[in-house]
């Protein structure tokens, strides 16, 4: 099969959400000895995009978006080791620390948006729900994130998503890493003023708002 075909067909197994089909073809990429960034960026990610455009038209709902994804994180399972293996780094959009505060137990939403900001070309690093913000930090400052993404779904724990904000100002973290709010109760009002970075209402917008948020840090 030809590779501009593969490639086709790629972009088509996101959009479709054929996970089978998906896996078939990254291993059949790996077989080929395809450039295997080229595989993500040209055959997999456009499909994801579209995924994308699809759910903002109104086409696509919930159930799409969670299907594609999972077959993006299929693909990149079986891509990842053989990127490894070759010592080859995939190329990324940025790194992320994504997580529910503290006291929150709810963690679809915060899935969601860290599988699709990884469909897209992130580094994402899940810390799950009820995080301490010390556990926020200290992650970033590990992994040398750009960006810390802080869920809430209810009332009571988005305060802490202002004490977040105030204990990086306070070391000086501020600058260094970028801050992005969400949740139920949350809006772009309420990020303003806790003094964060940026706000999503729901995991595509999150995508292009981490985008414009890291313009200046992207990789060539």
């Amino acid at each position: 099969m030809e590779q501009d075909t593969l490639l086709s067909e790629m972009t088509q197994s996101i959009i479709d959400g054929n996970r089978n089909q998906a896996e078939i073809l990254a291993r059949e990429a790996v077989s080929q000895g395809m450039d295997l960034n080229a595989v993500i960026e040209q055959g997999f990610v456009p499909g994801i995009q579209r995924v994308g455009d699809l759910w903002e038209q109104g086409e696509y709902f919930l159930p799409e978006l969670i299907t594609s994804a999972e077959c993006m994180k299929a693909v990149m399972n079986i891509l990842q080791p053989e990127l490894d293996k070759a010592n080859i780094r995939a190329r990324s959009l940025g790194k992320v620390v994504i997580g529910t505060i503290e006291g929150d137990i709810h963690d679809i939403g915060k899935s969601l948006v860290a599988s699709m900001l990884g469909a897209n070309g992130f580094d994402v690093v899940d810390l799950g729900a009820d995080v301490k913000l010390d556990r926020f930090i200290a992650t970033a400052q590990e992994v040398e994130a750009d960006l810390i993404c802080v869920s809430a779904l209810l009332t009571t724990t988005m305060l802490l998503q202002k004490t977040l904000v105030a204990h990086l100002r306070e070391q000086g973290l501020l600058d260094r890493f970028k801050v992005m709010v969400g949740g139920a109760p949350v809006n772009q009002r309420w990020a303003q003023d806790i003094g964060a970075h940026g706000y999503a209402e729901n995991a595509m917008t999150a995508v292009q708002a981490v985008k414009e948020l890291l313009g200046s840090r992207l990789e060539p």
